[in-house]
């Protein structure tokens, strides 16, 4: 690997790695090995588990009263191939992956392939440096994407959200229709209602049929009364409790004010425990 790839590599990932031939597997993409077996695949294995068990072991530490399944949506958001692929573009490592022709002249790379050299990273780190070193990259990326989620309360998916509000509302389950489309095959989109009983919500337009859902969702969300939108703009739920009646959903936005407030404590505390743990682990690093 060129010195002046390999530098800038290692100052995006905040990592001086003292087995070079890591990090350059890690960065391999399979268009380009000679072998499946050189490429990051196998370190993308090893960085997924790793991954998944520093967050789980997070998330039990920091949050002792969230219930298994809370904590379960939680870690799959965190760990989504979504989530991976945004922290590896945020911190530059699509500009340091070796690729084969084919995949190089992509305008944009796939987002399976930015989050499999995050994981590949996450691998590598661990075995040039150990677990805390892999905790410390992860953690240093993620417990702020942790906070966040259980601030919001739905993970960004809004269908599964819906579901469980028009359960504890005692609503009929929510369903789907696609009411039209428009474009050619390769880049259509798609308008989506969904339907709550009688109730209709406002439909909404979407770029494939799972994020008009998605989007549908959310404009149900709001016209029940269950959204609020912070300073960020980003949409937070106000989870309404199990004994509210159909007709009062805006009593149900006002009633679950205290769930919420919770909510942001527990995203308030986790911050403050991320930040000592980060400190109370480099702290060990440097002993």
């Amino acid at each position: 690997m060129d010195i002046a790839i390999r530098t800038a590599a290692e100052s995006a990932v905040g990592h001086c790695f003292r087995d070079a031939a890591l990090l350059e597997q890690a960065l391999m993409h399979a268009s380009l090995a000679d072998t499946r077996v050189a490429s990051n695949e196998r370190l993308e294995f090893l960085g997924d588990a790793i991954l998944g068990t520093i967050i789980c072991e997070h998330l039990y530490r920091t949050f002792p009263d969230l219930l298994e399944g809370e904590l379960t949506k939680i870690k799959s958001h965190v760990v989504s191939r979504r989530t991976c692929a945004e922290v590896a573009v945020g911190l530059g490592l699509d500009r340091f992956l070796l690729l084969g022709k084919g995949m190089s002249r992509r305008q944009s790379l796939p987002e399976s392939v930015a989050a499999a050299v995050y994981e590949s990273i996450v691998a590598a780190i661990f075995l040039d440096a150990g677990w805390q070193a892999a905790q410390n990259f992860v953690l240093d990326h993620m417990a702020s994407r942790v906070v966040q989620a259980v601030r919001l309360g739905h993970q960004n998916n809004f269908k599964s959200a819906l579901q469980q509000a028009l359960l504890q509302m005692r609503r009929p389950s929510a369903t789907y229709s696609v009411l039209d489309e428009k474009g050619p095959d390769h880049a259509k989109c798609f308008e989506v209602c969904v339907q709550s009983g009688d109730q209709r919500f406002p439909a909404r337009w979407g770029p494939s049929k799972k994020e008009a859902e998605q989007l549908a969702a959310l404009e149900a969300l709001r016209a029940l009364g269950l959204v609020t939108d912070t300073a960020g703009g980003e949409p937070m739920i106000a989870w309404p409790t199990e004994a509210t009646d159909a007709t009062d959903a805006g009593d149900a936005q006002a009633s679950s004010s205290s769930e919420s407030s919770q909510s942001e404590r527990n995203a308030s505390t986790a911050a403050g425990a991320s930040s000592s743990d980060v400190s109370s682990t480099d702290s060990a690093s440097s002993r």
